[in-house]
């Protein structure tokens, strides 16, 4: 007893069964015409699939478009081990930037000015790697001056209770 017969409880159906003792054959035209319907019916059943599939997938998408002139932050790639911007691992920025924008290239992708010592890097990115740049005058830290006293300490005042 096979182990399909022992599982199922009657016999495989193999290519060998499928043609009973004088049925005739199909020969010709008619396995064309028969393949081909078989391929359209699969090409039928993978579009189906696919249109789901989609429509899954573009669920969770956002549409994202920048205007040449934009800045944006560029998503680092997390690498275990790997050193990066000066941090090491749960550290290091998740975004660097603000970098322009310069034009659009395609319809997902853009390229964007990088500072010299990101030369080596090629400066086209796709739209899911940018997010856009907001930015607040709160983050901008203004430069004064330390007035030292004599004996080079300085004295540190509060600018704001937050």
């Amino acid at each position: 007893m096979a182990p399909y017969e022992a599982l199922y409880g009657r016999k495989c159906r193999s290519p060998v069964h499928w043609y009973d003792v004088g049925e005739r054959t199909e020969l010709g035209p008619d396995i064309v015409r028969q393949t081909a319907e078989v391929i359209n019916r699969v090409r039928d059943r993978m579009r189906t699939a696919q249109s789901r599939q989609k429509s899954y997938a573009d669920s969770h998408r956002r549409e994202l478009v920048f205007e040449v002139g934009d800045h944006v932050f560029l998503k680092v790639a997390l690498m275990k081990g790997v050193m990066r911007f000066g941090k090491k691992g749960k550290l290091s920025p998740r975004y660097i930037g603000p970098f322009e924008i310069l034009e659009r290239v395609g319809t997902l992708a853009y390229r964007v000015a990088l500072p010299p010592h990101l030369s080596a890097v090629h400066n086209v990115f796709h739209v899911s790697t940018l997010r856009k740049y907001m930015s607040n005058p709160s983050h901008v830290l203004s430069y004064e001056p330390l007035r030292l006293a004599p004996d080079l300490s300085y004295e540190e005042k509060p600018v704001r209770i937050l």
